[in-house]
């Protein structure tokens, strides 16, 4: 089963979906909280001027309480319409809104942007969960509200604080195949006026897994077939550390002042393509991480008003090695490349709720970064800066109960240069008045100025570049229904992005790669997220699933192109992609299915599958089995985690394999 199974699963999706909304909206919606294994079943505010015309997902709780262990790019692949390009187990893992790049998604860690201004991106591998209490996603346009860039959206990774807390604590210990251990520790302290915690970890793995080399075709010497070897994903080991300690403060109901502090320290070797053949001790990749995140904020709250003033520091240290062994002289490097980022943000914000119905949020930042970048045995680099300021205003009204209207505007001062004004309209309409019935949309424009390394970097940084622009527009219709033991929340989500002078780097004539621009590039698609839960008798039942269409097309010019090119997906984004979860609890007993699909994706701009240069389909499956405990004041809870169920042969990257059936056992400890 290729892509015709595929069109079936997501046939067979919607339809369930409109069936669930059709003979559920002929009921009566009642907002009730009800216990669901100790977990409640409660109504949403989905119908909220301050979101108007904004498709939003927030990552359940329970769901990220099961993947703690895991990093963000697992999460956001698994339970999100997020596709994430992943280059291996433990490696680098970008993501791609809406068929988008993966520098066109925007991040932030408590309000403070943490994309690198050399490449625009973030990597998911290094973000454990454990360190999020609560995580947002702003799909497209939407994401004006946080920043601009995100022609994508934006993830925003949030830590928030429990006044009631006296004190808890909570250990993680996991041990899994390919030598892996996970471990995980929260402790925090606190009363009315002050709250402490703390959280350290440390992830480790030998990631030392067989696969069957597809990069490699051996002839047998006595039958003249084609073989694929046995090999072994060699020098592929990670280990990361770090801490998370934030400070809360209140000396007033309505102030509160707060300090939050993450470091970390990420050492992994990068395996070689899986169609090298040279010798073992040659081509050796291995690449250090050091960060260190700081943020300082003041909330101050009114019976109308909300003001925050926030300053933070990024640091992060980068070093990417590439040796040689040298006979009679051991191992010389061919590339030693040393980055250090320096970020510095500050932002106030303040929003005032009027009478009618009405409010209004302002806000202004200023950034700044410093960026050296530089290869001591090639002797090129660049040492560069660039400071950043945005003012921002939104203006929000509700009309009768019944209408919502939000206008965004943002505008943005660049190195002394003004880019265009960046505007926002969304709507929500209540279709029916007594149930969450929404039919909404917005249209907007949004800019992304090119990254330090698509200017600077040495060699091929192109100084040339055009800031890449363009106008996207959506509609959807978001429902939701909630009755005694029974949730059905789903949405649907059509949209439209036109971007001009998109950023790409291809391979040049020069022999090493170069960023240009794509005149044009539409991408527009289809989203649709249901999220049920339900109780039957003691039996808690939850389901998730989200599927997206993709099309994500370059029209760039023929001439540059080639025709062969014209009106053809972009590489390594999928046209389908989708994943579904269902969880089943029982007098603490649960059990979870997770399955995660794509369709065929190209490394080719023709898209040509005569290549073996391409990426087929897979289905990928796992399944958790756990038991939660209670002994009075301590709570205990034994998961045993099977990754790759039925041991799937898949590629996220070309060359770069991805582990078959692999098992982990995690314990823990709370009080």
């Amino acid at each position: 089963m290729r892509i015709t199974g595929f069109k079936c699963v997501v046939v067979i999706f919607l339809l369930l979906m409109s069936v669930c909304q059709t003979l559920i909206a002929q009921s009566n919606a009642d907002t009730v909280v009800h216990a669901l294994s100790g977990v409640e079943i409660k109504a949403d505010r989905i119908f909220v001027k301050e979101e108007a015309g904004m498709k939003e997902t927030v990552i359940d709780s329970l769901i990220m309480k099961e993947k703690v262990n895991v990093s963000l790019s697992d999460l956001l692949s698994e339970n999100t319409p997020v596709f994430i390009k992943n280059h291996g187990r433990g490696a680098l893992a970008t993501a791609s809104f809406r068929g988008t790049a993966a520098s066109h998604t925007q991040v932030t860690w408590n309000g403070l942007n943490i994309n690198s201004p050399m490449t625009g991106m973030v990597d998911f591998s290094l973000i454990p969960v454990y360190i999020a209490d609560n995580i947002n996603i702003k799909h497209g346009t939407a994401s004006i509200a946080d920043n601009s860039g995100g022609l994508g959206g934006s993830i925003n990774i949030n830590n928030s604080i429990d006044w009631t807390d006296t004190f808890n604590l909570k250990y993680l210990q996991a041990v899994g195949s390919y030598k892996t251990l996970d471990e995980f520790l929260k402790i925090g302290w606190g009363n009315k006026k002050v709250q402490i915690r703390s959280r350290l970890y440390h992830n480790y793995s030998k990631n030392d897994y067989t696969f069957v080399n597809h990069g490699i075709v051996n002839i047998n010497p006595e039958t003249g077939a084609f073989e694929n070897p046995i090999d072994t994903n060699d020098n592929a080991a990670y280990t990361r550390y770090g801490m998370l300690q934030e400070i809360y403060y209140r000396p007033t109901e309505n102030n509160v002042v707060s300090v939050k502090y993450w470091g970390q320290f990420a050492d992994r070797s990068i395996p070689r393509a899986t169609s090298y053949e040279g010798p073992d001790n040659s081509n050796l990749n291995d690449q250090t991480d050091v960060d260190h995140k700081v943020i300082i904020d003041w909330n101050n709250y009114g019976d109308n008003y909300k003001l925050t003033i926030r300053s933070g520091y990024v640091y992060k240290n980068l070093i990417y090695t590439l040796m040689n062994n040298v006979s009679g002289v051991g191992l010389v490097p061919a590339v030693f490349s040393v980055s250090n980022t320096n970020s510095f943000a500050n932002n106030a914000d303040f929003t005032y709720n009027f009478k009618h119905n009405w409010s209004v949020e302002c806000s202004l930042n200023a950034n700044y970064y410093d960026v050296c970048s530089y290869d001591s045995i090639k002797f090129t680099g660049y040492d560069v800066s660039r400071s950043e300021l945005s003012g921002f205003i939104s203006l929000r009204k509700s009309f009768w109960n019944r209408l919502n209207l939000n206008l965004m505007l943002r505008q943005e001062l660049i190195d002394g240069v003004f880019v265009p004004l960046i505007p926002f309209l969304g709507f929500d309409f209540k279709i029916l008045k007594q149930h969450d019935l929404l039919f909404k949309g917005n249209i907007a424009r949004n800019y992304h100025a090119p990254t330090l390394n698509d200017l600077y970097w040495q060699p091929g940084g192109n100084p040339d570049l055009l800031p890449e622009n363009g106008f996207s527009f959506e509609l959807g219709v978001e429902y939701q229904f909630v009755k005694d033991d029974f949730k059905l929340k789903s949405e649907l989500t059509a949209y439209r992005s036109d971007i001009n002078n998109w950023i790409i780097w291809i391979p040049s004539f020069r022999g090493y790669w170069e960023p240009m621009n794509i005149k044009r590039v539409l991408s527009q698609g289809i989203e649709a997220t249901i999220d049920l839960n339900w109780k039957i008798g003691k039996v808690g039942i939850r389901v998730l699933g989200n599927y997206a269409y993709t099309s994500a097309k370059n029209y760039g010019d023929v001439l540059t192109w080639g025709d062969e090119s014209y009106g053809k997906q972009l590489v390594y984004i999928p046209l389908h992609s989708g994943n579904a979860m269902l969880q089943l609890a029982y007098r603490g007993f649960h059990i979870t299915y997770q399955n995660n699909s794509y369709s065929e994706r190209f490394t080719t701009s023709s898209n040509d599958v005569t290549r073996r240069d391409w990426l087929y389909p897979y289905f990928m499956n796992d399944l958790f089995v756990g038991k939660d405990f209670n002994f009075k004041k301590i709570d205990m809870s034994i998961e045993f985690k099977i990754y790759n169920l039925f041991n799937e042969t898949y590629h996220s990257i070309l060359y770069r394999p991805m582990p078959k059936q692999n098992y982990l056992l995690q314990v823990v400890f709370g009080i």
